[in-house]
């Protein structure tokens, strides 16, 4: 088997990971044009100032020891395997970003003959890059649960950024989808990034000298929709998550329905909108000052799928409003629908000079056709209806939604399109995060 035959099987088996975005984008080259969208491998992630960069992302091999139930990649499934050479990754990574195609690499891989033969493969990749090329791009590695400390310990020391993905919400999914796996396997090498990349921190601040351990930080994926927990139990292990490891970012990839299984729900498509609510109330958590009992809790378990998780969290506590916009401090204009982290930095700014009203608001770039039901501008409130619950909620309800709920018999297949339409109008404020 060729290069460019592996790069194809391996790059299609890498994009179930979502630890990094992709375009999507199958848009080609042609005569005399300039840039291909379409090349195996190559996605886009976003940096922390907005920055897109492109990756070359690929699994290292898909043949695997596991039979996970909800895995494309599971050793039972009857498809195309491959695997690279340590020195056919090397290659193509350094041949790939000296044409300008990369910036830098997410590598990851099931796991071949064990735990720790496929972490040294890994390792093996990442220190010829760095040692031998000298190659100072991005590199992204996956840990594998199971290996050993020293190699793990052995490839923060080379990768920007590494992942474990956790993939199932809880210890009883697990063993009902993927038994050959446990909790504790897969937490243990999380404690232990997270733990040397403290020291390495406090080891930076008395010695400049210090060498690097994973500098990007550590994060992880929770498949959404292929068990039963609800979002209340997977916001809740994000934040504990994020409180106890220190991760960067909890990625939720809705569950794809590639394998049939008695175990497996029986969907015909992705739960992409609840996926996008779970990335929403997540950006709550981690910049907005929520806690996962605040947006959910267990009578109310789910996000609905008609409003983002902040709208839908004061639609739930409208005792808290409407807000005063000249007088709310900070922590409390966040929790405004239709305020964001920016906007909220512009009140308090702005009002230091005069008070604001309703043409000021619109000015700053409030998002107002949600805010307008939550505040109020020098005691007065601008909503188009009364300050009720019911009244708000039917303002603030998607058309289409009203349409589905009133025709009880339309395809569900409309239905689904519909959803990704709201998803994708949404996915705007989950961007710049003004939600």
């Amino acid at each position: 088997m060729d290069i460019k035959e592996k790069l194809s099987i391996l790059a299609d088996a890498a994009k179930y990971d979502v630890s990094c975005s992709s375009s999507g984008s199958n848009r080609k080259n042609k005569n005399n044009g300039i840039g291909n969208a379409s090349s195996c491998g190559i996605c886009h992630s976003f940096t922390p100032d907005g920055r897109c960069i492109s990756l070359l992302k690929i699994l290292l091999t898909n043949y695997c020891i596991y039979d996970c139930v909800y895995c494309a990649n599971r050793s039972s499934n009857d498809i195309e395997r491959a695997a690279f050479t340590p020195e056919e990754v090397v290659d193509l990574t350094i041949n790939f970003y000296k044409r300008n195609y990369i910036e830098g690499l997410f590598l990851s891989s099931a796991v071949f003959k064990n735990a720790n033969y496929t972490m040294e493969l890994l390792i093996k990749v990442i220190r010829t890059l760095r040692v031998v090329h000298k190659f100072n791009g991005y590199i992204h590695v996956k840990a594998i649960p199971g290996a050993d400390e020293i190699l793990i310990k052995e490839a923060g020391k080379y990768a920007d950024r590494m992942s474990i993905n956790i993939e199932l919400p809880s210890s009883q999914s697990l063993k009902l989808l993927a038994p050959q796996k446990s909790k504790e396997k897969i937490l243990k090498p999380m404690d232990l990034i997270s733990k040397e990349i403290q020291h390495n921190n406090e080891d930076k601040k008395i010695f400049k000298s210090a060498s690097l351990f994973v500098p990007g930080g550590q994060s992880t994926q929770l498949i959404v929709g292929a068990t039963k927990e609800n979002d209340f139990d997977i916001l809740n292990l994000s934040e504990s998550l994020y409180n106890k490891f220190s991760l960067k970012r909890v990625y939720y990839s809705a569950y794809i329905p590639i394998n049939r299984d008695i175990n497996l729900p029986n969907i015909m498509h992705p739960p992409t909108l609840r996926e996008h609510r779970l990335y929403q109330g997540d950006w709550l958590l981690r910049f907005y000052g929520f806690k996962a009992k605040e947006l959910l809790n267990e009578n109310s378990p789910n996000f609905d799928d008609r409003f983002d998780p902040k709208t839908f969290w004061a639609l739930n506590n409208l005792n808290d409003f409407p807000v005063e916009i000249n007088k709310a401090p900070y922590q409390t204009l966040l929790r405004v629908p239709g305020i964001g982290v920016m906007s909220a930095k512009k009140i308090i700014a702005t009002r230091r000079v005069a008070s604001l009203n309703f043409q000021d608001l619109k000015k700053l770039g409030i998002v107002l056709k949600r805010a307008q039901y939550f505040i109020t501008c020098s005691g007065r409130y601008y909503g188009d209806t009364g300050f009720d619950k019911v009244k708000i909620e039917d303002r603030l309800t998607p058309m289409e939604f009203k349409q589905i709920s009133f025709f009880n018999s339309i395809d569900e297949e409309i239905v689904q399109k519909k959803k990704e339409e709201i998803r994708l109008l949404d996915s705007k404020t989950s961007i710049t995060g003004e939600i």
